[in-house]
């Protein structure tokens, strides 16, 4: 989002009269997702984005971490990937995820730090994310066959 926003501005100094993006042009879970680590990054000592290596908009949640403040951030798929040296001295962390990586992973990565740490989850929603996308008529259970 930030980095659009940039790009966008540096088109209409150059270009006056174009027309950009409007900001709802972006995926409302990456736009939430972004502005929930914004808030939490500059109060942890660490975070992890839960997603994968390939994933853009893990990628970028990972980087907007850094950009607010926190001195440690990682991308990590799996409890397996976690470098436990990186977080000895932690007294918190914060947890996000790409919008497309399953909540089974990141439970699995909590239960990991919760067998090393006291563990005490608290959850920090920026958005209500109640958009809901129904099936097509053809594909419902009710369609007329």
């Amino acid at each position: 989002v930030d980095d659009t926003r940039e790009i966008v501005a540096a088109l209409k100094a150059r270009f006056p009269a174009i027309h950009g993006p409007n900001k709802e042009d972006i995926c409302y879970a990456t736009t939430n997702r972004q502005e929930a680590v914004k808030q939490v990054a500059p109060l942890v000592d660490a975070m992890i984005v839960v997603g994968s290596q390939n994933s853009s908009n893990s990628q970028r949640l990972r980087e907007v971490a850094e950009r607010a403040g926190c001195g440690v951030s990682q991308l990590l798929l799996r409890a397996a990937d976690i470098t436990w040296q990186v977080f000895g001295a932690i007294s918190s962390l914060g947890i996000t995820a790409g919008a497309s990586a399953p909540e089974v992973l990141v439970e699995e990565i909590i239960s990991a730090f919760d067998e090393r740490y006291s563990v005490e989850v608290q959850v920090i929603s920026t958005a209500d994310e109640s958009v809901f996308f129904p099936l097509p008529r053809a594909l419902r259970p009710d369609a007329a066959q």
